[in-house]
Parts: C-alpha cells; structure tokens; sequence
C-alpha cells in the first residue's frame, strides 16, 4: 500500500475580507512519489488550498496531514519551521531574489532549515550539479537573478525548492508564462529532478492540456463544496 504524504479531512476556510467565498474540502489524499496536477479555473480556490497545505493561512476546522504531522495543529512559528523544512515552493511569480547571485538564491532554503542543509555533504556543489542538471548555463551562478531570462528563472526556482530533499514540492502555475515548447522542456527537466530526488508534487494550472505528464490530474471542482 502507498504511503499517505497529504490527507486532507472535512477543511473548512473563508477569508475574512470575502466571507461569501468559502472553500470546503471533505477528502483529499495524495501519495509519496505522486506527481499531482490540480486543475481549476481562476479563482476557483486552487491557490488558496496550497496555502492551507504550506501553513502560509490556517483553516477555520478540519485536518491537514502531512507525512505524520497535523500542521493544522501547530502555531504560526513552527508551521514556518516545518514548511522551510520539508516543502520546497515554485511560486508563480518566482520570488526569486533579484540583485542576489543565482546561487545564493538556490542556497536559501538551506539557511532556514537545518534538516535540509544537514542532508548535503556540499551544499555549494549540490547547488551548481542542480544548475547542470537544469541546463543553466555554467556562468549564470555568479549572475544576479533579475538578469536572467523568464526560463533561466524558472529553472533557478526549480532548483531552490529541490535543494536538500524536500518531501513535497508545491508548484503554482509555473509554466504559465512559457510557450508550449519551452513549457515541454521546463516539465521534463523539472520532473526529471523530482523524480531524482523522490519528491512528490503537487503543480496547479488552468491548463488541462498538462495532464499527459502527471501520473493523476484532479480537477478543484471535484473535491470541493462550496456555501454562498
């Protein structure tokens, strides 16, 4: 039987600013290994559902588990230190830091969770065999992010969330910028470091058209209800 890395039981969330809007998910379960894609139009909650699994919002009931920890049940400082821990985040804007080096960039995560840099004989390597891996050129480790192509950017985000063995990877529309070619290149590239590193992913999109390169696709509207 595949282990369990995601269960989700009877969530509830509203944000107060918009109280109309209430996101419910009654069960959700997601394997170790698992590449996920989540589908769901614009303001269908998709965002705001990978919120409550990182522990950037809380919900208002329910359980979110993840590995063996109910991260629904931690405060706010150790929600942080769990997320820097085993969740590496491809944001869709990237967040990269613009005037800092694109290694130090990747090297980040490593100095907010001990765990991960404790997995890495040679963090500094690690990052540059990252780079390799992700076909960044060998001179763009010492270029400041903001000078660096939209796909080279990508790539540097990539390489961030993978350093140290993260469990989980959460992407947010990464490939939403991209034309369908370099979108093709970016995912087996991507997919390639995941599966390499044995993480599991969870990927949002509107895109439907992704769906031959994950092993399971679940549309939001499938697995939520939703009150007015």
């Amino acid at each position: 039987m595949d282990a369990k890395l995601i269960k989700i039981d009877s969530l509830n969330f509203h944000w107060k600013k918009n109280s109309d809007f209430q996101l419910s998910v009654p069960s959700l379960t997601i394997n170790e290994g698992e590449k996920i894609l989540l589908l769901g139009e614009s303001g269908s909650g998709k965002t705001t559902l990978l919120s409550l699994i990182c522990g950037f919002i809380s919900p208002l009931s329910g359980n979110i588990t993840l590995g063996n920890t109910s991260i629904d049940e931690l405060n706010a400082k150790n929600r942080d230190r769990f997320r820097a821990d085993n969740i590496g985040i491809i944001f869709q804007q990237f967040n990269l830091l613009p005037y800092a080096k694109v290694i130090d960039n990747i090297l980040l995560p490593l100095y907010f969770s001990k765990k991960r840099s404790s997995r890495l004989d040679n963090p500094y390597q690690t990052a540059l065999d990252l780079c390799s891996s992700l076909r960044l050129p060998e001179q763009t480790k010492n270029m400041k992010a903001s000078t660096l192509s939209v796909g080279q950017q990508q790539r540097v985000a990539v390489a961030r969330a993978l350093i140290g063995n993260p469990s989980l990877v959460i992407a947010d529309e990464p490939t939403s910028s991209l034309d369908m070619s370099a979108r093709k290149i970016f995912l087996d590239l991507m997919f390639s470091q995941i599966s390499e590193n044995q993480s599991t992913l969870l990927m949002v999109s509107h895109d439907p058209s992704l769906a031959d390169h994950f092993d399971r696709t679940i549309n939001i509207e499938d697995i939520i209800e939703r009150s007015h």
